[in-house]
């Protein structure tokens, strides 16, 4: 196994890998987009209606517990980039520069639930989000992984976690035209040629072996299946140290949610489709659980985090419960959203979820204008919550008023 210096220095690609990407890239990407998903994506069209903090279910229950924590990461990674920059969303959120009063003022306020609420509903004008005219969407939950491994390859640490390898080519089509924002694809340059990368099954039998690409060794192979699902996990190391790794990259292969062929196979009934389920068929199908895994042709790079949670999409660190994963093509980053969905309960019925979030990340099975992933956190309540959440629901995106004026005067230019 590489030193620690020598492993952090691999962690970042070759500089020429990404020079190589605009020239590439600006060849080649039409040839490699699928026209089905592209048919799926413009099947969906993000759709804000004006609102009331009248209209959030729960509004006046809020405690803002953890939420100006997580306010505030989104505003320090607002401080150190450009003012001009856009928050993504195709613009629905404006640009830096459009958020860093509020985040001067809201510093100063005290944890006080009612000073907070009245700060919100004088600042923020609230926008109920719809795809076309439906304003109902999928809500999941997503935690920070628990592993047990080692520095040292054995018969008990067999699995490994890979460094995101240096030929490995990321592009975000969007950069290339705009209908394509929110959507990327990825692979590896071959004769001045992208083609893709390798998917889960070869890489399992061994695509990357012997090139010390290996960041720790696990002992469960069911256990580093569902770190790649949710991006960020803590690994118990033999040696009694703790390892954190994030999120690095990914292999280009379109996500599988191995659920589905579970259900349609007849070995979990739908409505008891669940994270747990599916781990529970795993462990108990070892001669199966390979197959199952590999259908799922998606990869994830990790890097080794020294920070004191996962890092999302935005570059903050998450908060739970606080903390939302939303598609980046429709929705922005950085900005409040009101969540309004619900909880399986312990007596088979359900409990209410609304709370005001920050959408801080993305994931590969986030999709859609109305869809999100909360972040629930570490340990075995967490992954409890998490493996629960499959509810419907619907949210708000909370815009600062300028910012929502600017926007419906852009839709209704004529007004």
């Amino acid at each position: 196994m590489a030193s620690e210096t020598t492993l952090f220095r691999r962690i970042m690609p070759p500089l020429t890998v990404f020079i190589l990407i605009p020239a590439i890239v600006g060849m080649l990407f039409w040839l490699i987009f699928v026209p089905t998903e592209k048919e799926e994506a413009e099947a969906d069209q993000l759709i804000l209606t004006k609102a009331t903090f009248s209209d959030l279910s729960g509004w006046q229950d809020e405690d803002f517990g953890g939420f100006l924590e997580a306010f505030d990461k989104s505003c320090d990674r607002f401080e150190i980039q450009p003012k001009t920059r856009s928050l993504g969303g195709n613009g629905i959120g404006g640009t830096v520069a459009d958020w860093l009063p509020i985040c001067q003022e809201i510093r100063l306020l005290p944890e006080d639930p009612k000073v907070l609420r009245k700060f919100v509903e004088r600042k923020f004008d609230v926008l109920q989000v719809s795809n076309n005219d439906d304003s109902d969407g999928l809500f999941t939950g997503y935690y920070e992984a628990s592993l047990r491994g080692s520095l040292t390859q054995s018969e008990t640490y067999s699995t490994p976690l890979y460094l995101r390898p240096p030929e490995l080519v990321m592009v975000h089509l969007g950069r290339f035209r705009d209908s394509l924002k929110g959507q990327r694809i990825a692979g590896v340059v071959k004769n001045g040629e992208l083609y893709p990368f390798a998917d889960r099954k070869e890489i399992e039998k061994g695509a990357l072996e012997n090139r010390d690409l290996e960041i720790v060794w696990v002992d469960s192979a069911v256990d580093a299946f569902f770190l790649h699902i949710q991006g960020s996990g803590l690994i118990e190391l033999d040696d009694g140290n703790l390892m954190r790794v994030g999120y690095a990259g990914q292999n280009g292969h379109p996500y599988y949610a191995i659920g589905k062929t579970l259900i349609d196979n007849g070995d979990v009934a739908r409505e008891d489709m669940s994270m747990q389920a599916i781990r529970d068929w795993l462990e108990q199908n070892p001669d199966r659980a390979d197959d199952l895994m590999q259908e799922n042709a998606s990869y994830i790079f990790f890097r080794v985090l020294e920070t004191n949670g996962p890092i999302g999409a935005q570059g903050v660190e998450l908060t739970p419960l606080r903390s939302l994963a939303v598609d980046r093509k429709w929705m922005p980053l950085g900005v409040p959203v009101w969540l309004s969905t619900t909880l399986p309960a312990q007596d088979g019925g359900e409990t209410p979820f609304q709370r005001l979030m920050m959408a801080q990340d993305t994931g590969g099975a986030i999709r859609g204008p109305v869809r999100g992933d909360v972040f629930w956190g570490h340990g075995p309540e967490a992954y409890e919550g998490a493996g629960a959440m499959k509810n419907p629901g619907q949210y708000w995106i909370l815009l600062p008023k300028p910012v929502a004026e600017a926007y419906f005067s852009a839709q209704n230019p004529s007004s």
